[in-house]
């Protein structure tokens, strides 16, 4: 059985929606995942403990919360009104905001374990030798801990492309805007219409394993060619 155009948009959507996600999850998670593996501030837990938070909360209490905080009678919500005369609750950039916040630990969490075993003194022989901090940033630190940053990518926009709850909460299910594969899906279940249920749970099922495959066997490799060094 034949996908429908609107599973077809909803999969461009959702494609949309998880690469967008993740690039602005690697702009904000690095920064903090770096500054969580260094910090000794008694703050460092809380922090930590907030970014963990969507690991272990239903997904419709933070969509919940989010839909609150989108109000155009909150500050959030009255402020991105304000910025770009559009409302953030159900709409793309409302998924997108949602979809950072639920993902972000897993993209914090495989950079904050790479930066910890990373080697600081390698960054202090750099600094000695003139590099700056771009500079150590970005030829000595990410090539050295590319492993993690794999990680966490692969996670991150795997993560966005199955979310369900917190993206009918502060979406909702409007065709084209809204609507990703997860929505799509609970909708033909909805209908009672199994075959392209089917059609869109297998193909999600798939590429999640195809993704996780892809992850583990670069891992694994990373391993093996380190052993041999």
């Amino acid at each position: 059985m034949n996908l429908l155009a609107s599973d077809i948009t909803a999969l461009f959507l959702t494609l949309q929606l998880a690469a967008v996600t993740t690039v602005i999850l690697m702009a904000i998670g690095a920064p903090l995942a770096w500054w969580l593996s260094r910090s000794t501030s008694r703050f460092a837990s809380v922090i930590e403990a907030t970014v963990a938070l969507p690991l272990i909360l239903p997904p419709t209490v933070i969509g919940f919360y989010l839909l609150i905080a989108f109000s155009p009678d909150n500050f959030l919500g009255s402020s991105w009104l304000t910025l770009t005369g559009q409302p953030l609750a159900f709409t793309f950039s409302g998924l997108v905001v949602g979809s950072v916040i639920y993902s972000l630990p897993f993209v914090v969490q495989p950079l904050q374990s790479g930066f910890q075993h990373f080697d600081h003194k390698l960054l202090e022989a750099a600094e000695t030798m003139g590099a700056g901090t771009l500079d150590r940033f970005l030829n000595l630190i990410i090539p050295l801990t590319r492993r993690a940053f794999a990680t966490a990518a692969l996670l991150g926009f795997a993560h966005t492309m199955g979310e369900f709850g917190v993206v009918l909460m502060i979406g909702g299910n409007i065709p084209g805007e809204t609507q990703v594969l997860s929505i799509a899906l609970y909708d033909h279940v909805e209908a009672l219409d199994y075959g392209r249920a089917h059609w869109l749970a297998g193909g999600l099922l798939v590429f999640s394993f195809a993704l996780l495959i892809l992850l583990y066997g670069f891992n694994r490799h990373k391993k093996s060619g380190a052993k041999q060094l």
